[in-house]
């Protein structure tokens, strides 16, 4: 069994802090040690007590699992003062990779810090991190100057870069607009979202959790870093409230693949049964799915043959899988930007008469022109992303009449594949 140790605080509310880093690493895979730094006295409203452990407790918890469990990949979280950073550089593990998330400020407003854990950080810990994860109040302390845009956070990664760690990313979430979070690791990577309209507690401990746990696993860093927002996302997407205060982000969060791969199967089965040969395309209707929080076309399933006309039908010709479609995983993936819960999307043929029904079913509708799409660009992802800029919003469907070889086309998008069923027999069968 791989294992990832959390050295950090307690939350007494559950929400962050030890707790989430536990079901984070329980939810990726990994076994969870962990040494606790700090115990809190807090909830969803506030921390109303810090209580830092004297550091030869933090040392003995250190000795204790080191000297018993081999640790695979490690993660600090709220260390609170030099000493206490002291005292974890100097155990931590030599060769495990590990993740810094140089906790300052709580979600709910309190500093868990004391004055000089900045420069603890910088002289100890971060040539030690292979990875560290600073928001953009952390990153501006971190680097020394503030950080406000996508321009700021470059500026700060490379600062921070030079003080020792193998990357840095710095989180987007105070942004305005679409989340962007930057990797820095020699060269810069962007990962982007839809913002979720919330502030959840315990989301900056969740990702760097599972970027470690995902390291103890072997994942290559970027591999990590974007698996581990893909929990994040669906986390959000899944949030929930114990409390009168902030939220809670679902570290419990594990792909449901099974599930995932059924709904498409019998969706497609249903669209077999609503379509006619008219409105199948040359290249075939196919059908996709997203998981939460997808960033990429392995994480979205899709049918691996296609509905085809077959005779004077059509017909399911293969079976679901994911990663099976580029082009309809495309469409999803571009919609996700805008609207995280938009997972499921299939395509069409167009034509005049398939337009006119498209007209006549009170949908949102969207379209784009191909004769302005840049060079080098996806026609699914870009026509998508142009369309939703235009309607201001994801439509429920986005259609282009083609252009020279290449075929035109009416996309359906839903939050589900039974979303997506029921959209396309309202367009075929009429509202």
């Amino acid at each position: 069994m791989r294992t990832a140790l959390t050295v950090a605080g307690s939350d007494s509310g559950g929400g962050a802090g030890i707790q989430a880093d536990l079901i984070s690493f329980a939810a990726v895979g990994v076994h969870g040690c962990s040494v606790v730094t700090c115990v809190t006295a807090q909830n969803t409203r506030g921390v109303t007590s810090i209580f830092p452990l004297p550091v030869r407790e933090i040392r003995a918890q250190l000795e204790a699992v080191l000297s018993d469990i081999p640790v695979h990949a490690a993660k600090t979280g709220m260390l609170y003062s030099r000493d206490i950073v002291k005292t974890v550089a100097e155990g931590l593990p030599k060769r495990a990779p590990l993740v810094v998330d140089p906790v300052m400020v709580a979600t709910v407003g309190a500093s868990l810090r004391t004055r000089d854990l900045r420069d603890a950080l910088v002289d100890r810990l971060l040539p030690r991190a292979t990875l560290v994860t600073p928001n953009l109040p952390e990153a501006a302390e971190l680097a020394g100057f503030p950080v406000e845009d996508p321009e700021d956070m470059r500026r700060a990664a490379k600062a921070i870069a030079a003080l020792g760690p193998g990357a840095v990313l710095v989180k987007g979430g105070h942004l305005r607009g679409a989340i962007v979070d930057l990797l820095y690791d020699g060269r810069f990577h962007e990962y982007r979202s839809a913002r979720f309209d919330a502030e959840l507690h315990g989301s900056g401990c969740a990702l760097a959790s599972s970027v470690a746990a995902y390291l103890a696993l072997h994942r290559p860093l970027r591999r990590a870093v974007a698996l581990a927002r893909r929990r994040i996302q669906a986390g959000f997407l899944t949030s929930y409230r114990v409390g009168r205060g902030v939220g809670i982000i679902n570290s419990h969060w594990t792909p449901d693949r099974f599930g995932t791969w059924r709904a498409v199967t019998e969706s497609a089965a249903a669209l077999e049964g609503i379509l006619s040969p008219d409105w199948v395309p040359e290249v075939g209707t196919n059908l996709a799915y997203a998981l939460p929080g997808a960033e990429e076309a392995e994480d979205v399933c899709a049918l691996r043959g296609r509905i085809q006309r077959v005779g004077t039908g059509v017909a399911v010709t293969g079976g679901a899988d994911f990663g099976a479609s580029k082009h309809v995983a495309r469409v999803v993936l571009a919609a996700m930007r805008f609207d995280a819960s938009m997972r499921s999307a299939t395509n069409l043929k167009y034509a005049p008469e398939n337009l006119r029904r498209l007209e006549r079913a009170r949908l949102r509708l969207g379209t784009f022109d191909r004769s302005k799409q840049p060079e080098g660009t996806s026609t699914m992802e870009w026509g998508t992303t142009a369309a939703i800029r235009e309607a201001g919003r994801v439509p429920d469907a986005i259609h282009d009449p083609g252009a020279v070889g290449k075929e035109g086309m009416i996309r359906v998008l839903g939050r589900s594949p039974e979303d997506v069923v029921r959209k396309v027999r309202r367009i075929v069968r009429g509202p």
